[in-house]
């Protein structure tokens, strides 16, 4: 069920990053649940909705599940990879074996079905279009143990893979991962916001990851945070 909100986006989070409303596609195999997401979204100024659920590069598709199975995955990551979009998935209940491979689709942002206000949903579709993460705190908290688990079980291993992470960009990613913004960590650490910003774009970039949320991932599984 979509909640409504009587805060306005615009007052909530101010103005998006760019001058023009930011496209979004919404997919949900019931149309129930699509029309309500599409309700939410008009409120909105901020994004424009793509009719017919056209997706492409420079386009956020918004994709609404009870629970996530393989037909799912599927679809997130063939917007993903496939089709170049970025992805937010609402979704009513995920399994902890289940989110990191919605981190590795390259989704970076989730909303609980029971959490999407307009505001909250328009709030996931802006850090999305940034490449910026976006997870509800306790999905945090369970992909930290999750990631956690794993580099036990392998660590010592011979042949064990080396993320090649700076001291810099582990700092960065470390203060992503308790959930700060980019203006926060800035000010965490004395840097300017694009500073921060080249960082994790260069560490993105040179170790292939698809954005913020996939970074943490990264690094938690190496163990460095």
């Amino acid at each position: 069920m979509f909640n409504s909100s009587s805060t306005s986006t615009v007052e909530r989070f101010g103005t998006a990053d760019a001058t023009d409303p930011i496209p979004v596609a919404v997919y949900s195999r019931d149309p129930l649940s699509r029309a309500g997401a599409l309700s939410q979204l008009r409120l909105s100024p901020e994004v424009v909705i793509r009719e017919g659920a056209a997706s492409g590069p420079g386009t956020v598709a918004l994709l609404v599940e009870d629970a996530l199975d393989e037909g799912a995955l599927t679809r997130l990551r063939q917007l993903v990879r496939s089709e170049g979009t970025r992805a937010v998935l609402v979704v009513g209940a995920l399994r902890e074996t289940e989110l990191l491979d919605v981190i590795e689709c390259g989704v970076g942002a989730i909303v609980w079905r029971h959490e999407a206000t307009a505001a909250r949903l328009v709030q996931a579709v802006l850090a999305a279009a940034r490449g910026d993460g976006d997870l509800p705190a306790d999905l945090l908290g369970r992909l930290i143990n999750r990631v956690g688990t794993l580099h036990r079980g392998t660590a010592g291993r011979p042949g064990a893979p080396l993320s090649g992470l700076t001291p810099r960009e582990v700092d960065v990613l470390r203060l992503v991962a308790e959930g700060l913004d980019t203006k926060e960590i800035a000010g965490k650490l004395s840097y300017s916001e694009r500073t921060v910003k080249n960082v994790i774009h260069g560490l993105t970039t040179r170790m292939h990851l698809r954005n913020r949320a996939h970074a943490v991932a990264h690094a938690l599984r190496e163990g460095y945070i």
